[in-house]
């Protein structure tokens, strides 16, 4: 039942854009709990990288005084990876377009950590 949920808002997630290519919800410790992924993408590594940032975001905003981690966003020449913290036990994570409306993305992505972050 909560698989079907968090595979319920994955799916309503992607639909909101399309600009958003790819989705997951991870484990702090780097294990995928739901994806919805291409098949040219390792779901293990997804996992894996960011469980890492994750971790390294969380200690920079710490260190530098920035206050508890929300969200962490990586530009690439070929899109965004977009992260925000579902409850203490997991991180949603988006891959979008170069070209994506971020703000309403971020807004999205926040929306659905949170419906996942009380699931879990």
């Amino acid at each position: 039942m909560r698989d079907e949920m968090i595979s319920s808002i994955l799916s309503e997630l992607n639909g909101t854009s399309p600009d958003i290519e790819a989705s997951a919800v991870i484990s702090t410790d780097g294990l995928m709990i739901d994806s919805i992924l291409p098949k040219t993408l390792d779901e293990d590594r997804m996992g894996a990288m960011s469980a890492a940032m994750l971790s390294l975001g969380e200690r920079t905003a710490s260190e530098l005084a920035r206050g508890q981690l929300d969200q962490i966003l990586i530009k690439g020449t070929k899109g965004y990876i977009l992260m925000a913290q579902a409850g203490r036990e997991a991180v949603v994570t988006v891959l979008a377009k170069p070209n994506a409306r971020l703000g309403l993305i971020f807004l999205d992505v926040k929306r659905a950590a949170g419906s996942i972050s009380d699931l879990l």
